[in-house]
């Protein structure tokens, strides 16, 4: 990327649009262009294709999504897949009428067949059925991923998606109704210790598998692939490790100082057993995950907002 370069990140506010913009500061880019909700609803395709054409930015990374935890995957099914869908085709073909020729599109691991085999290699894209509870979100995903590559071989751009694993650190979602796994474990624990508790409740039997990447890992991989301009197929990002739940809690439970016991709900869902992504892709491009797992929480800890 030329250091000149005219740079729109949507999301900026969220963990992912938030980390990609501390990234590119750090690399030196200085035209970078964010908008809050109040200034650009991306659900509307005028307001978004009008502010591209003006605007004439010469990288696009969409960071910008609903997200939440399984919670509110399943629950609020018909806003997953309306609002992702709405938001990634108004900056894709917006992108594409203003003449941006380099585009990141941002999804999730969820993509993937629920019962695929481990590691999740690219290539598994629709071999078969999603997992139930976020079926609507990895739809939207899916359809992001199609429109990029539908960009690329009709009009000759260089859309890339990537697929981060479980991803964490600051900015994240603290709310305990709509947050993934790992700020609601660390949010339980710490409330737990405060009060004094003897015990903190997990969803679930405790033994699926995840991985969990630090969102300022996946911003540098990210602004590393465009500075390479690759322009390949869809790459997984991760660090090619995983945990079980319960190995995730009892983690947290040290990194907090909480010295309770867990308790295991499993009237809750567990999701998908395992989502451990192949990254032997990206790391052949020559990027690996520097941040390791305990270092990554006690940093998420530190920067949480409810220790304020």
């Amino acid at each position: 990327m030329n250091p000149n370069a005219k740079i729109f990140v949507t999301g900026h506010r969220g963990m992912v649009g938030s980390a990609l913009v501390r990234q590119l500061n750090a690399e030196g880019y200085q035209r970078i262009i964010t908008r809050s909700r109040d200034q650009l609803d991306l659900l509307s395709q005028t307001a978004v294709t009008e502010f591209l054409a003006t605007e004439q930015p010469d990288y696009v990374f969409i960071a910008a999504a609903k997200v939440g935890g399984i919670q509110a995957n399943n629950q609020y099914r018909a806003d997953f897949l309306y609002q992702n869908l709405m938001i990634e085709a108004n900056l894709i073909h917006g992108a594409h009428l203003a003449g941006v020729q380099r585009l990141m599109f941002l999804g999730s691991s969820c993509i993937y067949p629920r019962d695929c085999a481990q590691p999740i290699k690219e290539e598994y894209l629709l071999t078969g059925p999603l997992e139930q509870t976020n079926e609507p979100y990895a739809i939207a995903k899916i359809a992001g991923i199609k429109l990029a590559e539908s960009y690329n071989r009709q009009y000759g751009r260089e859309y890339i998606s990537v697929m981060p694993t479980n991803l964490y650190g600051p900015n994240d979602n603290y709310d305990l109704a709509n947050s993934h796994v790992l700020p609601a474990l660390l949010r339980k624990a710490h409330e737990a210790k405060l009060r004094g508790d003897s015990e903190y409740v997990v969803w679930g039997s405790g033994t699926p598998r995840r991985e969990f990447l630090y969102v300022d890992d996946l911003a540098d991989a990210c602004v590393y692939l465009m500075k390479q301009g690759y322009a390949g197929p869809l790459l997984n990002v991760g660090t090619g490790e995983d945990v079980t739940i319960r190995e995730l809690a009892e983690t947290v439970m040290d990194i907090v100082g909480f010295e309770g016991r867990i308790v295991f709900d499993s009237t809750k869902p567990d999701g998908t057993p395992r989502k451990l992504l192949d990254v032997s892709k990206l790391a052949a491009l020559g990027w690996r995950a520097r941040t390791s797992l305990r270092d990554g929480i006690r940093l998420a800890y530190d920067s949480a907002p409810f220790r304020a």
